[in-house]
């Protein structure tokens, strides 16, 4: 790809770049709103990516690349159909190996965007497990890159403390018990017990449950799935459930904001959220304040990227 070499060379302007992050974030924003019971789980695992790295002692440059992928890791979901995320009940060996196959769905996705090489380990080996029994490619330890390996208990300590559809959300003490007991195994021995401290400290506490910073999580009043409040959104602002299409509106009281039902059941045609688009704008603008042009060079080399094909 010689084009991405010069591209690369001629120092793109700001816009350039932000449309090219642009580009795969509202990817990532689609499969978000495929599923009605994660709503902040890009965000919250991008943050505690983030805090992962930066307690780690990780250079500016791969905090960046480490949020970003946190916020894309799930991109391959979008080709995961919606009675599967959805279903409350086991999956069936047939549903789960289309679940499996989500990484390497996103790496299809992803192949021939100027930035993947930024993301790709975070999207394609987030399920691989220290001990070789993750998927899809039953890499062992030494052969997960540690964007990955952070990348992966971030996701497994988000979803055991966000509510799914087969159950409600895990208090956070037992979420850090799993973590810790599958250390060595699942985990990264030390990037894991890294997490633990920090989650035992209270240092996630304004991550966990939140789909911003200062935006707690809220729930359908009628049926209990995830209602997404952006930052944007205001008293008196009308937000809906995904799932029964029952309208809230959103009050504040004392400071504090509750979804209150209007009674009004909105058309499946309007069921969906456009994306938060300011939250894109900071990812966006944090990750190209931090990655210089020519460190995006230097890290498509780093994995081996034919630039001259």
């Amino acid at each position: 790809m010689k084009w991405l070499r010069q591209w690369l060379a001629a120092a793109p302007s700001d816009k350039h770049a932000q449309r090219l992050f642009q580009s795969l974030l509202t990817l990532a924003w689609s499969v978000e709103s495929k599923d009605p019971y994660t709503g902040g789980h890009l965000w919250r695992v991008s943050r505690f990516a983030y805090t992962l790295a930066e307690e780690e002692g990780w250079s500016e440059e791969d905090r960046a690349a480490v949020t970003l992928g946190g916020f894309l890791h799930d991109l391959g979901k979008v080709s995961v159909p919606d009675e599967i995320l959805r279903k409350t009940a086991q999956l069936t060996d047939d549903e789960f190996a289309v679940i499996q196959n989500h990484p390497n769905e996103g790496l299809y996705i992803l192949e021939g965007h100027p930035l993947a090489t930024i993301v790709s380990n975070a999207v394609g080996l987030h399920h691989e497990r220290v001990d070789g029994k993750g998927y899809p490619n039953q890499l062992h330890d030494h052969l997960i890159p540690a964007d990955a390996k952070v990348i992966a208990i971030c996701d497994a300590f988000d979803a055991m403390t966000s509510q799914r559809p087969y159950r409600n959300a895990m208090p956070k003490e037992k979420a850090i018990a799993i973590i810790e007991e599958n250390l060595g195994t699942q985990f990264d021995e030390k990037l894991g017990a890294r997490f633990v401290a920090l989650a035992k400290a209270g240092k996630l506490d304004s991550i966990i449950a939140h789909t911003d910073e200062g935006i707690p999580l809220y729930h359908c009043p009628t049926c209990g799935p995830t209602i997404t409040r952006y930052r944007s959104d205001k008293s008196g602002h009308l937000l809906h459930c995904p799932v029964c299409l029952q309208q809230a509106k959103l009050v504040k009281a004392d400071g504090t904001y509750t979804l209150a039902p209007t009674g009004i059941q909105l058309s499946p045609a309007k069921q969906r959220r456009k994306p938060d688009t300011a939250l894109i704008r900071r990812v966006i603008q944090e990750t190209i304040d931090t990655i210089p042009t020519q460190a995006l060079l230097a890290r498509a080399n780093e994995r081996h990227l034919d630039l001259d094909t």
